[in-house]
């Protein structure tokens, strides 16, 4: 599954961004016919479709929004992503899916044996996007790797600095289930370093590192995250810090935390999420656009209404 890794992949592994080759595309499961098979069988609570918006907030230029695929054949949708400005999310795909979940544990087996490293619960999703798509600045609240199968596009990773993500922002995040994006300002863009993904290139980065996707034609690619002990303690100090900073004006600050510190806010912050002192917010997630391979890019708006499917 792994065709070039070497011991320089494994020093840096979860420390700094690498790039190696692997062999998906061998399975057969990523073909037109596997992916129309797929979105047939894919329950619609784990599909997403978006589109970026054509009405661009200050901060916020590429936010995506969410269509309505119901009665959408699943060969349109994905003659949509080919030729329209659609963005699709087949998630915990590679979970729910058997012949898919196999694959997945031969990914992860493979990492184990190169690293040593113990994944815990490593979950994995499809992305089917079109020649146009943008995925917006955001960061992960998870370990991520992004595994490259169609196509060509451009991942753009940013420091771990706070001008590039601020503690405010991630700790929204953490207390707001539909939030991941981050402001942006193109100026950041002096900062990054590109990646250009060619077909069977996967890319790893380190934890919550900003970072942003072009397509440069239709793709297709595997998304896995996985859980640690540094992301579960750092979310859940993040949860302790919004309520000090929201509820008591205070400005805390995880990076200068120690590492006591960091884990008693740690288990705060699950006290907090369980006596309901700090709720998650979950604002409603609206749709605003339908599929019709009548118009032109297969998008319609339509009323926004909240989404039930």
């Amino acid at each position: 599954m792994l065709n070039d890794w070497a011991t320089g992949h494994t020093k840096r592994f979860r420390e700094e961004t690498i790039t190696f080759a692997h062999d998906l595309e061998a399975t057969g499961l990523f073909s037109d016919d596997a992916l129309i098979a797929l979105m047939e069988n894919h329950p619609h609570e784990q599909f997403d479709i978006c589109s970026n918006t054509q009405n661009p907030e200050p901060g916020f230029p590429n936010r995506f929004l969410t269509g309505d695929f119901r009665d959408v054949p699943a060969k349109t949708l994905l003659a949509a992503a080919k030729a329209g400005r659609i963005f699709i999310n087949l998630r915990k795909a590679m979970n729910i899916h058997p012949e898919y979940q196999k694959v997945l544990d031969v990914m992860f087996g493979a990492l184990y044996d190169r690293t040593g490293f113990t994944f815990s619960r490593p979950k994995g999703g499809i992305l089917i996007s079109s020649p146009i798509s943008k995925t917006p600045y955001h960061f992960d609240k998870t370990e991520t790797i992004l595994w490259h199968i169609r196509g060509d596009k451009r991942i753009y990773i940013y420091p771990m600095r706070k001008e590039f993500i601020a503690d405010e922002d991630y700790e929204e995040a953490v207390i707001n289930h539909h939030v991941d994006e981050l402001p942006f300002q193109n100026k950041f863009d002096d900062a990054a370093i590109a990646y250009d993904l060619q077909p069977g290139q996967a890319i790893a980065w380190p934890l919550n590192a900003p970072h942003k996707v072009d397509n440069s034609s239709f793709c297709v690619s595997v998304t896995t995250e996985y859980s640690t002990r540094e992301c579960v303690i750092k979310n859940n100090a993040m949860v302790t810090n919004a309520m000090l900073r929201n509820k008591l004006g205070l400005k805390p600050s995880y990076d200068r935390d120690g590492l006591l510190k960091r884990v008693t806010k740690a288990g705060m912050g699950v006290a907090l999420r369980r006596s309901g002192l700090i709720n998650r917010v979950e604002e409603p997630d609206m749709v605003s656009f339908t599929i019709d391979p009548n118009a032109k890019g297969f998008v319609v708006p339509t009323e926004p209404f909240v989404r039930n499917f």
